[in-house]
């Protein structure tokens, strides 16, 4: 079957993710393979001291990229869409939004973005004995009844911005389990709310004398593979106001952007594990048993299918490398040579794997804002050296790319030498991987595990919820979503796997060493540099 065949037959699926700047739709055919794409950008805005988006930002963004792909198939098939085989719905994930009875918006959308939850989530993770970090939608929630807020009293169902969406689009007010596992505690044995902290929960509010009891105001929990309703006709003119996209067409869980980024790295079996390492960095690893205890620097989430996941989130990850490199590109215009910055980066992180193996005794910080798991509220980025040090090119580089994954060298010790997590193979993707071997090397270095990169990993979320999509409609009986994405939709697909080089991972232990040590001198810089906003 043709690509064209395939759009003309239906034989084809769609995902849609709400990125924080960025809408983006992707159509795969029969085999996964991108047809089309489209996109809107967005941002954010603060109102009211509220990070969040307009139900119009919502809703003209998802029409604006849906025309986008739809004139995409038009442009290059001469077709136009009608029908697609399958539909996902994919979003940031946690965050709060808040119904009444009659289905109306009690108060803007808050989003993950927001830390103003700080009460609600130390006393939630107090009395569930799990960790609930200020993003987490029922931290959202409780904090709302701690400050005694008056639309809370109306609440009649509460979501994320994924949920939201295909709740107006079929009808169903459903959730994914990975996205669900934001909104409040999963149990993986059950793949349900824990019974356990949802009764805790209701026993905390029951004097207050609200007439919902938190099941009934929570979304119902689905598992990848599982159908989450159809499109309606309604929902079809919601999403395609031209009129030519026609209801009926099934619509797989709504997930969340954690969730898809597994998909889209192949990281959904028990021992494995993906790093995104970009602006900020996070790695999530699909666990095989429970943690032996509460760590705050550690977030427990699920797969899409509903196993659980830790996973290590820190806000810096390459700001102050690419301000280093943006630095050196400065200096050689000044020299009259023409930069070309692919190559730039190249030279500067390769010649960073001549350092030595502990950086010669530099120290750096990469903190443009805060770092919870350091316990920073605010960064400074900054460079540090003894009259000793080794002050070369190569270990300036290196430092600067260790300290890159410095905060999350320390939650990852946390799993890897406290809890004694396994792992087989982490799966690396962001900007930290563009430049082929060294990203790697050091992300092996830190995690003392093999990093592998695939070609695919650039695809992103909107593929992974076409994927997801896909796996709904097309998987064999039984036939599980880690097994269906090793045979069917990365069988034979070239990736590049860097093992642990021993001298690496002793340098970086001994480089965190000194990377913790000298965490009082950003707490100085942070003190003393007031920024001017």
């Amino acid at each position: 079957m043709t690509n064209k065949e395939a759009i003309t037959a239906g034989n084809t699926s769609l995902g849609i993710e709400f990125g924080s700047t960025r809408i983006k739709a992707v159509l795969v055919g029969p085999d996964n393979g991108v047809l089309a794409i489209g996109s809107h950008e967005w941002e954010n805005r603060l109102e009211n001291g509220i990070w969040t988006y307009s139900l119009d930002d919502i809703w003209n963004g998802l029409q604006d990229c849906y025309k986008n792909l739809a004139e995409d198939v038009k442009t290059q098939y001469g077709e136009t869409l009608t029908t697609i085989g399958s539909i996902g719905f994919s979003a940031m994930m946690h965050g709060y939004m808040a119904f009444d009875k009659d289905g109306e918006l009690l108060v803007p959308f808050r989003t993950w973005r927001n830390t103003i939850t700080e009460e609600a989530a130390a006393k939630l993770t107090e009395a569930f004995s799990y960790n609930i970090p200020q993003r987490w939608s029922i931290a959202h929630l409780y904090q709302a009844i701690l400050n005694k807020e008056e639309h809370v009293a109306n609440i009649a169902f509460f979501t994320t911005l994924a949920g939201f969406i295909h709740w107006k689009l079929t009808g169903e007010k459903v959730l994914g389990v990975g996205d669900a596992s934001g909104m409040f505690p999963i149990d993986s044995t059950t793949g349900d709310y824990d019974a356990g902290m949802l009764a805790t929960f209701d026993e905390m509010i029951a004097p207050l004398g609200y007439s919902w009891k938190i099941t009934e105001i929570l979304p119902k929990v689905l598992s990848a593979g599982e159908q989450a309703g159809v499109l309606t006709e309604e929902g079809a003119k919601l999403l395609d106001p031209s009129g030519n996209l026609k209801g009926g067409i099934p619509v797989c869980p709504p997930e969340g952007d954690a969730g898809t980024g597994m998909v889209a790295t192949n990281s959904v079996a028990v021992r494995t594990g993906n790093v995104s390492a970009g602006t900020s960095v996070f790695a999530m690893i699909v666990l095989e048993k429970a943690l032996e205890k509460v760590h705050t620097e550690i977030d427990l989430v699920t797969t899409p299918t509903g196993e659980a996941v830790a996973m290590v989130h820190c806000n810096n990850c390459t700001s102050d490398l690419n301000a280093w490199v943006n630095l050196f590109k400065e200096f050689a215009e000044n020299f009259g040579i023409e930069v070309d910055m692919n190559k730039l980066f190249s030279v500067l992180y390769n010649k960073a794997l001549e350092g030595d193996a502990d950086c010669g005794g530099l120290l750096a910080y990469n903190y443009f804002s805060g770092e919870s798991i350091t316990g920073f509220e605010e960064g400074r980025p900054l460079f540090a050296r003894t009259p000793d040090s080794k002050f070369t090119l190569a270990n300036f580089m290196r430092v600067h790319l260790f300290t890159a994954l410095g905060a999350l060298k320390n939650g990852l010790d946390i799993l890897l030498k406290e809890e004694h997590v396994q792992i087989d193979k982490i799966y690396g993707h962001g900007g930290l991987f563009k430049t082929p071997v060294v990203g790697q090397r050091i992300m092996a270095a830190a995690m003392d595990t093999p990093v592998s990169v695939m070609k695919t990993a650039g695809e992103g979320g909107a593929w992974g919820i076409a994927v997801l999509a896909s796996y709904m409609k097309n998987k064999k009986d039984g036939q599980s979503l880690a097994d269906y994405l090793n045979d069917e939709v990365f069988a034979g697909q070239e990736g590049v796997t860097e093992e642990p080089i021993a001298s690496d991972v002793a340098g970086f232990d001994e480089f965190l060493k000194l990377y913790n040590a000298g965490l009082p001198i950003e707490r100085a810089a942070v003190e003393t540099m007031k920024l001017n906003l």
